[in-house]
């Protein structure tokens, strides 16, 4: 089964919920992990399950990227706030080189976390 990561800084929580209810249907035929707020906000406004990791402040974003190194992710969306992160709010950095190292996908906007779920999506009905 398809296992993808969601991961949102605070200023881009809302959008997304709203990507996760735009593609719930195929989220839902997912594994999902995220971070500890990211993932129970989106489990309170969807009909999703997600397994929570610890906070991306406290950890979670680096327990998702030692799910890459240990192959167990098939990609990650995390919608960053390139202008305003606040220091609390996890850093990209590890997470996009773990990714680079192991070949997994990563989306930092809308747009490409979009051609991120719909090609994971083409890799599951040709399975």
């Amino acid at each position: 089964m398809v296992r993808v990561a969601l991961i949102a800084h605070d200023e881009e929580k809302a959008e997304i919920i709203d990507l996760a209810r735009s593609y719930e249907d195929l989220l839902s035929t997912f594994e999902l992990v995220g971070t500890g707020t990211t993932g129970k906000r989106i489990m309170e406004e969807t009909g999703l399950t997600v397994e929570r990791k610890q906070s991306g402040p406290i950890g979670g974003d680096l327990m998702i990227g030692a799910e890459v190194a240990e192959d167990k992710l098939d990609g990650i969306v995390f919608l960053r706030d390139p202008l305003t992160a606040q220091a609390h709010e996890p850093d990209i950095t590890a997470l996009l080189r773990i990714c680079d190292v192991h070949d997994i996908p990563l989306a930092t906007t809308r747009s490409s976390a979009e051609f991120l779920l719909d090609g994971l999506a083409r890799r599951t009905d040709a399975d």
